[in-house]
């Protein structure tokens, strides 16, 4: 993992959340090109910077650097609006997502 890594995922989150680089730029208090010098290889953000940018896209450092997860923003929210849920609905998305899982690797 490099700063390859950090340009191309941040641009990866930042498409997922449906914002521009102009807009989660001035959202976190910085210019308005100051994401897209980021996704352009220009310079890496500070480690305060960094945590700035995951607040704003509401994920942990983890999350931001588990290739694993494609869009974590909405994992998050699925695994929140599940914690509601009892027992017999949650047995339901558990065979639902088990045979989304299957299909998805046949």
């Amino acid at each position: 993992m490099d700063g390859d890594f950090i340009c191309c995922r941040l641009s990866q989150l930042r498409n997922k959340k449906g914002v521009s680089a102009r807009e989660m730029s001035l959202a976190i208090g910085q210019s308005n090109s100051y994401v897209n010098m980021i996704e352009n290889k220009s310079f890496l953000p500070s480690m305060t910077e960094f945590l700035n940018i995951c607040e704003y896209l509401q994920i942990t450092p983890m999350e931001f650097f588990d290739e694993g997860i494609q869009n974590p923003i909405k994992l998050k929210t699925i695994f929140n609006d599940m914690r509601s849920l009892d027992d017999e609905q949650l047995t339901v998305i558990a065979a639902m997502v088990k045979s989304l899982k299957n299909k998805k690797t046949s």
